[in-house]
């Protein structure tokens, strides 16, 4: 059947199932030079649209204009479904005794739309169904060419072995999805793959990294000296071989950079691919993106991808247009979120796996290493191991607050910790750097007990000239910010990313001049613990409500930051009168009272974190989902794996239940007016939604709908995305979103 086509206008089946499966066999080169894993992805390439040569299929597809007329499930009719048929033909031609070889690809062929499945209560059944038996037998019996159904030997050489097995299969399925979009998108649009290219080479941004910081005006102080100290280190442990790193720098000390040197170094040295920088924070991914195309200035516009956008379409709503827009991560410097790089590392939908295949021979930096969630602790550190040991990554942990991340050993054996081996530090002696670059002094309350007033709490930063609060919950800053003076600041993720990057400019503008002399107003903010990460502002006074250890010390970054006070800065720590939230944020600050059991303690000093880290990490389960066991194989009969249970139970944003709404900044109305317009006529692009993410707030999707109700939101072409109405009157210019009658915990807590 040789006119049989893939897609309409003209695409055909066997050009594409031959490409697609050059492509992923190409694609699996990079975590596998014996190339092992390559005969895998070709065929799962060369069968996964086994089911697209069925007459039904081909009728609707040679009659339809209609670019999602080959996507399964958006087109009725079960004479048209296709990637059940080399599901079943792998297995018919390749199972033989105990050597399931077969089931391997049938979870990547028949999951190439819908995602990974479980095999039990999920694959098994439905290739077991008629429909599914049907399907190969139309497919087979319009005769598809002969080099499509033939097969060579395949060899299981699983990379960690039973362990890795599930990583390993996800990235043959991240090869194969990737070669699909990449094919279906040039055929739609021959233009696309040319705009892809354009990115600089690691090599020119280091270059570029080396002018800019030659270049750069440095005040001749005595932190600048040990910056320069801590870059110079950085680049000289960048010559040794790949694996895990730690850098600890007190915060302050210039970490951001000096870790993105030693990145882009070390990729040179060790041949890596490219570097990922994952945030803890989708609200400070923007400042650092911005730090880091400040950097790259000199080379252009497009110097990386800021990928943290959670309007990613569900399988049921997927699109051509949404298939295009997702990200593969095929730049050189990837800035994303912890939530983006390990919701993909454990996920099972077709357009989160798509990049895994690239983060092999990567450097993976992980800002801000102890915010690492507790509860998925475990199924990251085993992750992060199999991709260090056998997937050519090098991971760096970067922190002020070092956590215990080494295998550790309790009385309870169920809460033992299966850690990070052989982390080399970078710092040669981060006692003395962490003694050096002590600019503060910490004030903790004289009991753990009594809590304070948020009137009182009030008072205090009203008597102060220029003074920093952190809260735990959004809730508590607009209780606070109700009782400060009118010209009060705040900052919370209730506040779009554009909003909060000018909030953040103006602070830095006031600081500034208040150290000059040329402003003597009072300046005073109220914020989330979203200042807390990669924030580099620096007041004399900073007041912290009772959190984790690890956050008293990055509060305690935003203060005398720079050094140039003659004293030391000073951090008050406060008992609110609010309970932290009930969890991790509530066991964090439990285990600070077990580490500080008193006021007369330096709580800064750094091997305080070691005993605090140990104490929380034995309070929470760190496997709290089961994962680790869910991707574990059951049966080696069977090779069942649940990947799509896995996957769902791991979701680092606790409220599974949340929605992004594109917001009205008033300071960015003619550019809200022009993306907006975009978004609707050509649907969710890429460079789009990259633009529309600074101007987005994530809120619990049944709060979404009770305003989409009201009139206050409407929704997009993008399935999941909400946009405010603008006369609504729902976002403030001071505290950004706001509605009248939604209970005011309804928005969601932290940050």
């Amino acid at each position: 059947m040789s006119d049989a086509l893939a897609h309409s206008g003209g695409h055909l089946l066997a050009t594409h199932l031959e490409k697609v499966a050059e492509l992923a066999a190409e694609f699996s080169k990079a975590f596998d030079p014996v190339e092992a894993s390559k005969r895998w992805a070709y065929l799962a390439g060369l069968w996964h649209d086994l089911g697209k040569y069925r007459p039904g299929f081909q009728r609707y597809v040679k009659l339809a204009d209609n670019p999602d007329a080959h996507i399964e499930g958006k087109v009725g009719g079960r004479e048209k479904t296709h990637s059940a048929a080399g599901a079943l033909w792998a297995m018919q031609q390749l199972n033989k005794s105990n050597q399931p070889y077969g089931n391997i690809l049938a979870y990547l062929i028949a999951g190439h739309h819908a995602g990974l499945d479980d095999w039990d209560g999920g694959l098994k059944e439905r290739l077991q169904s008629d429909d599914s038996e049907q399907e190969l037998k139309e497919a087979l019996a319009a005769n598809p060419p002969a080099h499509i159904l033939a097969h060579g030997d395949v060899v299981a050489k699983i990379p960690g072995g039973a362990s890795g097995f599930a990583l390993w299969l996800r990235m043959l399925f991240s090869c194969l999805v990737d070669a699909d979009f990449l094919d279906t998108e040039a055929h739609f649009d021959a233009g696309k793959p040319a705009r892809r290219e354009g990115f600089p080479t690691l090599e020119q941004m280091r270059l570029a990294f080396d002018a800019h910081m030659a270049a750069l005006p440095v005040a001749d102080t005595p932190v600048n000296t040990l910056r320069a100290d801590i870059l110079r280190q950085c680049r000289a442990k960048a010559t040794l071989p790949a694996g895990f790193f730690s850098l600890t720098v007190p915060t302050g000390g210039g970490k951001t950079l000096s870790s993105l040197a030693f990145a882009l170094e070390h990729a040179q040295a060790q041949g890596k691919r490219r570097v990922i920088y994952a945030i803890p924070y989708t609200s400070i991914i923007e400042q650092t993106a911005d730090v880091f195309r400040n950097v790259f200035k000199a080379l252009g516009d497009e110097v990386l991808i800021e990928h943290h956008s959670q309007a990613d379409a569900a399988e049921k709503d997927e699109t051509a247009r949404s298939r295009l827009a997702c990200e593969n991560w095929d730049a050189p410097l990837v800035v994303t979120t912890n939530v983006q790089l390990f919701e993909s590392l454990f996920a099972a939908k077709t357009s989160r796996c798509r990049k895994l295949h690239n983060l092999v021979g990567s450097v993976i930096v992980l800002d801000e290493a102890q915010q690492l969630p507790p509860a998925f602790l475990q199924p990251i550190l085993d992750v992060l191991n199999l991709l260090v040991a056998h997937y050519g990554v090098t991971v760096v942990l970067c922190t002020a607050t070092q956590p215990a991340l080494n295998s550790t050993t309790y009385f309870d054996a169920n809460k033992n910790l299966r850690g990070l081996e052989n982390v080399r530090e970078i710092i040669d002696n981060p006692d003395a750097l962490f003694d050096a670059l002590k600019r503060v002094d910490v004030a903790l309350p004289p009991d753990w007990t009594t809590p304070t007033a948020w009137a009182d709490i009030a008072r205090q930063l009203s008597a102060e000239d220029c003074v920093l609060a952190i809260v735990n919950t959004r809730k508590a800053a607009r209780e606070l910010q109700r009782l400060m003076p009118a010209d009060t600041l705040h900052l919370s993720a209730l506040m779009c990313g554009a909003h909060r990057k000018d909030v953040i400019a103006h602070i830095k503008e006031r600081l500034k001049a208040k150290r000059e002399g040329r402003d003597t107003a009072p300046l005073r903010v109220v914020s989330t613990q979203l200042v807390e990460a990669g924030v580099d502002i620096d007041f004399p006074v900073v007041y912290r409500a009772l959190a984790g250890l690890d956050s008293i010390a990055q509060a305690a970054g935003r203060c005398n930051r720079e050094g140039r006070m003659k004293g030391k800065g000073r951090v008050v720590v406060f008992v609110p009168p609010e309970r932290p939230p009930k969890g991790h944020l509530e066991q964090a600050a439990q285990s600070l009272i077990n580490t500080l059991p008193n006021a007369n303690v330096d709580s800064l000093t750094r091997n305080l974190f070691a005993t605090y880290f140990k104490d929380f990490y034995h309070s929470v389960n760190l496997d709290a989902r089961k994962v680790v066991e869910k991707l574990t194989v059951n049966d080696r009969k069977t090779l069942s794996v649940q990947f799509r249970t896995a996957a769902e139970v791991f979701r680092l944003i606790e409220d599974e239940d949340t929605a992004t709404v594109v917001v009205l900044y008033a300071q960015a109305k003619d550019d809200m007016g022009m993306l907006l317009a975009s978004l609707d006529a050509k649907g969710p692009e890429r460079w789009l939604m990259r633009k529309l993410q600074r101007y987005t707030v994530s809120i619990r999707k049944r709060v979404a709908d009770k305003m989409l109700e009201q009139g206050s939101l409407k929704t997009s072409v993008v399935p999941g995305l909400y946009v405010q109405v603008g006369a609504s009157g729902l976002y403030d210019d001071k505290l950004g979103l706001y509605t009248e009658g939604v209970p005011f915990d309804a928005l969601g807590n932290v940050f």
